[in-house]
């Protein structure tokens, strides 16, 4: 099956950043939670993405995480580093930065706020590609966020171009971007979806595995259902799904990473609150992020 080209693994955890108490990221506990996700089934981290709050951490920062993740992991997992930006010089220097630290590839997403035509997409992608033209890059399409989509003509436009673009993350909610992306590009673009809750739904339409955030706390059910619809058992694949719905339903209750971050505190993971203008999980999304977590364990 062409489609089963993964190149960063089938489960990629956008891996949250954890703060201190006094709101300095915590290198130390992320180091571990790294080693954590990684035996749990992650084959991929995307360090310093959206779900790493990347909006409030310096460059500085986010190199730190890196290279503490980096470390932590010891290439027992693709290392994908967020180098995205509106800026176009920024996500360049993010970016030859991070090839020069050494990962897997980077997470590149789609200029938010000043909303691009098509054509200053294609040229934002290509000169952030061409920057860094040994490192793989992801590029990462979400609407919700970004306030504009990269259409899969300019996606395959960029892949044909670039060598060095060979996935893409597709968040935009659909189903139908998977097929589009798999028509104009078949696989020389592989397709993770961005969306925990359409995992089954996009593998089944040609997506190679998922960026995920619930892999956080269900990373071996994750894994699981990705092996079982590769290896052709779809009852327990969809089996799994189904398991799993509730808590992506939960996790996505509130901005990303408020839930996941409060999710991770009830699994013995202080990872502490998100930074501002980002606040802690209610009470109430921590309920129901408490059932939902006791009704996915074992019994």
């Amino acid at each position: 099956m062409p489609w089963c080209k993964a190149p960063f693994g089938r489960v990629v955890t956008a891996m949250v950043t954890p703060f201190c108490p006094d709101g300095a990221v915590d290198h130390d506990l992320a180091a571990r939670l790294a080693d954590h996700l990684v035996s749990s089934g992650s084959e991929g981290l995307v360090i310093c993405g959206t779900t790493g709050e990347s909006p409030t951490l310096s460059w500085a920062e986010q190199h730190r995480m890196i290279a503490a993740v980096q470390e932590a992991v010891a290439g027992r997992a693709c290392i994908i580093a967020g180098s995205g930006s509106n800026c176009t010089a920024e996500a360049i220097e993010a970016t030859s930065q991070a090839a020069a630290l050494g990962v897997d590839g980077a997470l590149v997403v789609v200029p938010y706020y000043n909303k691009p035509p098509q054509q200053g997409l294609y040229a934002h992608f290509k000169a952030v590609a061409d920057a860094a033209p040994e490192l793989p890059l992801m590029l990462y399409n979400i609407p919700g966020r970004t306030g504009c989509s990269l259409a899969p003509d300019t996606a395959a436009r960029l892949a044909e171009r670039c060598n060095n673009i060979v996935s893409f993350k597709a968040a935009s909610g659909t189903t139908e971007e998977v097929s589009a992306l798999r028509q104009r590009c078949a696989e020389r673009l592989a397709i993770y979806s961005g969306d925990d809750a359409l995992t089954l739904p996009m593998l089944a339409v040609g997506a190679v595995g998922v960026v995920s955030v619930a892999s956080h706390v269900a990373g071996p059910q994750i894994s699981a259902m990705v092996r079982a619809f590769l290896d052709g058992d779809l009852s327990q694949a969809l089996a799994l799904h189904e398991q799993l719905l509730p808590l992506c339903k939960a996790l996505f209750s509130d901005t990303n990473p408020i839930p996941i971050k409060a999710a991770l505190e009830l699994c013995g993971w202080p990872v502490g609150g998100p930074r501002l203008p980002l606040i802690p999980a209610s009470d109430a999304v921590k309920q129901q992020l408490s059932e939902t977590l006791a009704a996915l364990r074992p019994t």
